[in-house]
């Protein structure tokens, strides 16, 4: 169980109960994955050596994994521990969605929590996202399926493992947003841009967005964009380093504005074209997302 396994792709799929990871099981299985389904975490080790084992003929292995496992937190981190050790580094991917989402789930399909008992339904949910808190930290990404339909999710899953290759590299999405509509959840950084003078206030600019010269001309030529672009592209490349170093493949860097129209989506767009250049030492995969563009 300790033979080398560095050519086995392995995605560990787990999150909230109700929050869609059979959905994204069986995307994972359309993409060409062998996957397991409600997996003990304990048995990780043993898959990963029998996928080792198959001589290619199965090298791309994804796991479900959840709660009905009473010692799930702690086999799953010894499971870890020792799939890294036969050279394996899999790739967790959390899904999770708002408490009265999951409410409305379950009520539909009439089932009760897994962590329910004799209780509530919300306290079950409760127990099982206060339990899996630490794992959705360590996640390398974070979906939030709250407003994701089954073709919403199956996108996210595709875009994600679609053509995923072991190695070193990350998957860095820069994100616009506006704050009026809330913060991205799945964001491991975000940065406000509400120190610019705001686009909308200029009557020749607020029809315009953010990708429009004029109004990507007047926000970078404010005197602090420029600053504010040169210090935050320096601490991208540190975090990112310091991501690929940590075994990280997935990271999104958020940037708002008040309706993710003009400040947000100009200053992303300049990071986007900033950060296309070539890192030494980085395989960075770029991905640029405007998620309030054009919602008003």
């Amino acid at each position: 169980m300790t033979r080398p396994a560095s050519n086995l792709e392995l995605v560990v799929v787990t999150g909230l109960s109700g929050a869609g990871r059979s959905t994204a099981a069986k995307c994972l299985e359309d993409l060409g994955w062998f996957v397991v389904d409600n997996l003990p975490p304990s048995l990780l080790p043993p898959m990963v050596d029998l996928g080792s084992r198959s001589q290619g003929a199965v090298s791309k292995i994804a796991v479900v994994v959840d709660v009905r496992s009473r010692a799930f937190s702690s086999d799953l981190r010894t499971g870890l521990e020792e799939i890294a050790r036969q050279g394996v580094h899999p790739r967790v991917l959390f899904l999770e969605a708002a408490d009265d989402v999951l409410v409305r789930r379950f009520d539909s399909v009439r089932r009760p929590h897994p962590m329910q008992g004799d209780d509530r339904l919300v306290d079950g949910i409760a127990r099982e996202r206060a339990l899996l808190g630490d794992l959705r930290g360590s996640a390398d990404l974070v979906l939030d399926t709250s407003d994701l339909n089954v073709y919403g999710l199956r996108s996210k899953v595709v875009s994600a493992f679609g053509a995923l290759k072991q190695s070193e590299g990350l998957q860095l999405t820069l994100l616009s947003f506006g704050f009026k509509y809330g913060l991205p959840v799945d964001a491991d950084s975000v940065a406000d841009v509400r120190f610019l003078p705001n686009p909308h206030w200029v009557p020749e600019l607020r029809p315009q967005s953010g990708k429009d010269p004029m109004v990507r001309d007047y926000v970078l030529g404010q005197p602090s964009a420029a600053p504010f672009l040169d210090h935050y592209e320096q601490l991208l490349h540190l975090v990112t380093a310091g991501y690929v170093r940590e075994g990280k493949h997935y990271a999104l860097a958020a940037i708002g504005c008040t309706g993710g129209k003009h400040r947000s989506v100009a200053m992303a767009e300049e990071l986007a074209s900033r950060l296309a250049a070539p890192t030494v030492g980085i395989d960075l995969e770029l991905r640029l997302v405007h998620r309030d563009l054009g919602r008003e």
